[in-house]
C-alpha cells in the first residue's frame, strides 16, 4: 500500500516537481521513498512506500526489470502473488525479490495487458514500457485504490491523490459545482461515479480499467481489462451446493488476504459481514495465534453495537481494542481529517471510521481485514428487496412475489414503498420547496439552496427503481455506491499508514453471486441470505441472524449537540458561507434553531453544508494557498 506519482513531457520534465507530489502523499507510504526518470529526461515517477509484502529493501519502488526497459510504480496488494510467481517461475523466470511488486512487472513482462486478468488483488499501477514507447496504467476491478491524472500543455501527470496533482502549474483546481451538490443531495452520485471528478483539472481511471499513454504524442487510450460476467458454472446450482461453492470461495478470499510480513487485523463492527471475516480468521488461524480486532463505540446510543461486536470477541478469544469517537475530537482535528479526505464526506461515521484506523496504528497493527462490500455484492440493504420482488415479476413469478412481500413488510417495514410515500416523491420540488419555506418546516438538502444552485444537481428519477436485483446491485457495486465508500476508506486507512482489505470485494464472489438467481441471494425475506446459510455453525446465531442493517453510523444528533452545532453557527455567520452563492443562509440558520429545539432528523441535512464548508476551507483553499510546481525542466512556477 502506498503513494504513486509521476510526470510525463514532450520536453524534460521537473523532477523536483514530481518529489514535491509524493512528499504531500507521505503518509500513504512512511517506510520509504523512491524516484525514477528516463534517460531522455520525459518520464518521472515517484513512490511512497507502506512495506507489507518482502518489506525489505529488495522490494523499494519504483523498481526496474533486469534489463530496464520496464519500470513500475505500485500502489496496492496482488494477494495470489504466491500462485502467479510459481507458474512464472515455471516457464523461467527467476526472481530477485519476495514482493508481489516484481512479479506484477514479470507478469506484465510475460503477458503485456492480457495478464491483468490474471490478477486477484487491489491495485493502482503505472508501468514505463521503453520497449514500446508507452506508459500503461490500470486499476483494480472495485476501485479500492485510487488511480487520478491530469492534462495540460505538454505534459500528463497522476497520483494517488488529488493534492498532489493540484499542486502542479497547469492543473485547475477550479470546482464542478455541479458534481459538488449533486453529491451532497445524493451521496452516491457525483464525486466517483464518472471519469471526471469534482476538479476540472484531475479525471480518474474508473474501477476494472487501463489505459495507455503514448510517449510521443501523449495521447490517451481508456479500455476495460474486465467486465463483469457471471461464472457459468454457478447458474444452476442447488441451494445447498450454492452455499457450500459460496462459503469455499469467502473462505480463500479471506486467506489470501492474510498474507502479509507485517502484523495483521480486523476492523469489527459487530455486523454480519465484519463478524464472519473475523470468524474465518480464528478458524484458520487457530486459537493459539493471537489476532488484534479494533471497534469503534458509541455508548447509550441506539448506534451502540457493542454487545453484538462482544460476542464475537468472546467467541473468538481475539485481542480486542475499542474506542469511542466523539464530536469534540472532530470539531478539534477537522482541518487534518479534511486534508486527508480531500472531498467531503456523507456522514460523522467516516470519522469514526477514521478513529479506528487511529486506533490500529496505536495498537502497531499495520493491515486490517473489513467487511465493505459485502452488501452490494451479495444485497444486504432492505431498499433491495424492491429490486428483487421485481426481478420475480419480470421472471414470471409474480405468485413468489406476492407470497413474499407479506414477510418482507413484516420483517423490513420500510423495505417496500407505500402508494403514500409514493405520492411524496411524485409532488414538484418546486411546491414542496415552497411550502417548507412558508411553513419553516421540511428537511430535503434542497431546501437551503440558493435558485442558482438548485438547477446545478442533476436530475435523477425519483420513485421506485425500475431495476431488477442483478442490475441495482451491479450500478451500486461498481458505479454509484460502493466506489464512495472505498474512497472514504483508502483516504482514512492511509492518513494513519494502514492497509485495509476486503474479501468481499474479490471479483471471484461477485462473479459466482450475479449468476445466481434472486431468491439465493434474498429469498425468504433475508438480505444476504447466501452469507448467512454460508456462516451457519460459525458465527454466533444472535449476530447471524440479526435482519436489521445497522450502518457503523455515531448519533449524529448528539453530536451537533455536543460540539458541532457551534461549527456549524459560526459557519453560517461567515462570509464565504454567505458569499458562496450555494446557500439560502437564512435557511440554515432557522435549520440550527429548529435542531436546538429538538428537531434532531436535521443533523443528517446540516452536516451537509457544514462539511463542504469546511472542505472549502481545510482543503480547497489550504491547495490553493500552497506552493504550485512546475511541470518542466527550468521553468518557473
Amino acid at each position: 500500500m502506498c503513494g504513486i506519482a509521476g510526470l510525463v513531457g514532450q520536453v524534460p520534465v521537473n523532477v523536483a516537481a514530481v518529489d514535491a507530489m509524493a512528499e504531500l502523499m507521505a503518509h500513504r507510504g512512511p517506510d520509504d521513498a523512491g524516484k525514477w526518470s528516463s534517460a531522455d529526461g520525459r518520464v518521472a515517477f515517484a513512490h511512497r512506500r507502506l512495506a507489507i509484502i518482502d518489506p525489505t529493501p529488495a522490494g523499494h519502488q519504483p523498481m526496474v526489470s533486469a534489463d530496464g526497459q520496464l519500470v513500475i510504480t505500485y500502489n496496492g496488494e496482488i494477494y495470489n502473488y504466491v500462485e502467479l510467481a510459481k507458474s512464472l517461475a515455471a516457464e523461467g523466470h527467476r526472481f530477485r525479490t519476495g514482493s508481489d511488486t516484481e512479479v506484477l512487472l514479470a507478469l506484465y513482462e510475460r503477458w503485456g495487458t492480457a495478464g491483468f486478468n490474471q490478477l486477484n488483488g487491489m491495485f493502482a499501477f503505472a508501468i514505463y514500457d521503453g520497449r514500446q514507447g508507452r506508459l500503461v496504467f490500470a486499476r483494480d476491478r472495485f476501485g479500492e485504490k485510487p488511480l487520478l491524472f491530469a492534462q495540460g500543455a505538454g505534459f500528463f501527470a497522476f497520483a494517488s491523490e488529488y493534492k498532489a496533482l493540484l499542486a502542479l502549474d497547469g492543473v485547475s483546481s477550479e470546482i464542478d459545482t455541479a458534481r459538488l451538490l449533486t453529491f451532497l443531495h445524493q451521496p452516491r452520485r457525483g464525486l466517483d461515479d464518472a471519469r471526471d471528478s469534482v476538479f476540472a483539472g484531475v479525471r480518474q481511471l474508473l474501477p476494472g480499467e487501463m489505459m495507455t499513454l503514448d510517449l510521443a504524442s501523449l495521447q490517451i487510450e481508456v479500455s476495460r481489462y474486465w467486465d463483469l460476467k457471471p461464472d457459468a458454472d454457478a447458474a444452476g446450482l442447488s441451494d445447498d451446493d450454492a452455499v457450500t461453492r459460496f462459503g469455499e470461495l469467502l473462505k480463500d478470499s479471506v486467506a489470501i488476504r492474510m498474507r502479509s510480513d507485517v502484523p495483521v487485523g480486523s476492523c469489527l463492527s459487530g455486523g454480519l459481514d465484519s463478524s464472519s471475516i473475523v470468524c474465518l480468521n480464528r478458524l484458520q488461524l487457530g486459537h493459539g495465534v493471537p489476532y488484534h480486532v479494533f471497534t469503534g463505540r458509541f455508548p447509550g446510543s441506539d448506534a451502540d453495537e457493542w454487545h453484538y461486536a462482544e460476542q464475537i470477541v468472546h467467541a473468538t478469544r481475539v485481542e480486542s481494542h475499542v474506542t469511542e469517537p466523539k464530536a469534540n475530537q472532530l470539531a478539534a482535528e477537522i482541518d487534518r481529517f479534511m486534508w486527508m479526505n480531500e472531498l467531503p464526506v456523507g456522514s460523522s461515521s467516516q470519522y469514526a471510521q477514521w478513529c479506528v484506523f487511529r486506533m490500529a496504528k496505536e495498537a502497531g497493527v499495520t493491515v486490517l481485514l473489513d467487511g465493505q462490500g459485502a452488501d452490494e455484492v451479495l444485497g444486504g440493504y432492505e431498499q433491495y428487496f424492491r429490486n428483487y420482488i421485481r426481478s420475480l415479476v419480470q421472471a414470471g413469478n409474480a405468485l413468489v412475489a406476492f407470497e413474499e412481500e407479506p414477510a418482507i413488510r413484516k420483517r423490513y417495514p420500510l423495505a417496500l414503498a407505500d402508494k403514500v410515500e409514493v405520492l411524496k416523491l411524485r409532488t414538484p420540488l418546486a411546491l414542496k420547496r415552497t411550502m417548507a419555506h412558508l411553513l419553516n418546516k421540511g428537511s430535503d438538502f434542497r431546501f437551503g439552496l440558493s435558485g442558482d444552485a438548485l438547477g446545478e444537481i442533476s436530475p435523477a428519477p425519483e420513485g421506485e427503481s425500475p431495476l431488477t436485483l442483478h442490475e441495482a446491485l451491479r450500478e451500486d457495486a461498481f458505479h454509484s455506491h460502493l466506489p464512495t465508500l472505498l474512497r472514504y476508506g483508502d483516504r482514512n486507512s492511509m492518513a494513519h499508514s494502514r492497509e485495509v482489505r476486503l474479501p468481499f470485494c474479490d471479483h471471484r464472489l461477485a462473479e459466482f453471486a450475479f449468476a445466481l438467481e434472486p431468491g439465493k441471494l434474498m429469498g425468504n425475506a433475508e438480505t444476504k441470505r447466501l452469507l448467512r446459510r454460508a456462516m451457519k455453525d460459525v458465527l454466533p446465531e444472535r449476530v447471524r441472524t440479526r435482519w436489521n442493517k445497522q450502518g457503523f453510523l455515531p448519533p449524529q444528533e448528539n453530536w451537533f449537540k455536543d460540539g458541532l452545532m457551534e461549527i456549524a453557527r459560526d459557519m453560517v455567520q461567515s462570509r464565504a458561507f454567505q458569499a458562496r452563492g450555494y446557500w439560502d443562509a437564512g435557511w440554515w440558520r432557522r435549520v440550527i434553531g429548529r435542531l436546538a429545539k429538538g428537531e434532531e432528523h436535521l443533523a443528517w441535512v446540516l452536516w451537509k453544508p457544514l462539511i463542504a464548508e469546511a472542505w472549502h476551507l481545510h482543503f480547497v483553499d489550504a491547495v490553493r494557498r500552497g506552493p504550485r510546481h512546475a511541470v518542466f525542466k527550468g521553468t518557473p512556477a
